[in-house]
């Protein structure tokens, strides 16, 4: 464990080693999605450009448009619009990028992305201040992943709003659980006494549903359904049409 964590106070933090590691995870996710064949003994031969061969993770394009949306969605999780009274902050809607993945192509490649997307959250935010492993998953590993089951509602009415906000509470669920059994005795002195007992809820969800509502609001511009619109369209390689989103 000293080669990846170090443990000071209690807390342990990813050493240089530790960040490494964790990048190199990430890289051979990226691989293995892309190359791994399951033994079916079937040929891929002839199929579409688009279409995940038989027995492959994901197909190139697949695979390029899910590794520049998690780019995007990591570089916007780096604008923080809005810092909240009791921590947190609101980012420049960099979770749905992330749940865009899902809409695309299904809950298997946008759960996968959501995990590489987790591992880039806990080497940028957690990876120097851990209480214990289920710590990090829940604030991290498993909160973020949660982003993928926008996957689950492709293919239905409202698909991606309904997919997004499904995937963000999940997130948030996540993140109250860990902030019940972990951070509750870091609760702030401005934080008000009678709304003691529900300060995990009202600190994760208030940024989370702040970002939302700012997402959803932009959702309904027609101009930015009309180009979610022509990027999905590219995405899939399905011929373009207006999506109700």
């Amino acid at each position: 464990m000293s080669t990846f964590l170090s443990v000071e106070d209690g807390y342990f933090a990813l050493t240089s080693k530790g960040t490494i590691a964790i990048v190199v995870l990430i890289a051979l996710l990226v691989i293995a999605t892309a190359l791994i064949k399951k033994q079916t003994g079937t040929s891929d031969t002839g199929a579409h450009e688009n279409e995940t061969p038989r027995g492959s993770a994901f197909s190139i394009k697949q695979l390029v448009f899910s590794g520049v949306a998690l780019a995007l969605a990591f570089a916007l999780s780096y604008v923080k619009l809005i810092p909240m009274p009791w921590g947190g902050s609101v980012t420049a809607c960099s979770m749905l990028l992330v749940t865009l993945i899902g809409y695309w192509y299904g809950p298997k490649i946008g759960i996968t992305a959501a995990f590489a997307y987790s591992l880039l959250q806990f080497v940028q935010d957690g990876s120097t201040y851990i209480l214990s492993p289920l710590q990090a998953c829940l604030d991290y590993f498993f909160a973020f992943t949660a982003l993928g089951v926008s996957g689950f509602f492709r293919g239905k009415k409202s698909s991606l709003r309904t997919g997004y906000f499904v995937a963000i509470l999940l997130r948030g669920l996540f993140h109250t659980i860990g902030g019940y059994l972990y951070w509750m005795e870091y609760m702030p002195e401005t934080f008000p006494k009678s709304l003691a007992a529900i300060y995990p809820i009202c600190y994760n969800y208030s940024f989370i549903g702040l970002e939302a509502v700012i997402t959803l609001v932009i959702l309904s511009v027609p101009a930015v359904v009309k180009g979610i619109g022509r990027i999905t369209a590219l995405a899939r390689e399905e011929n373009y049409e207006i999506l109700t989103v």
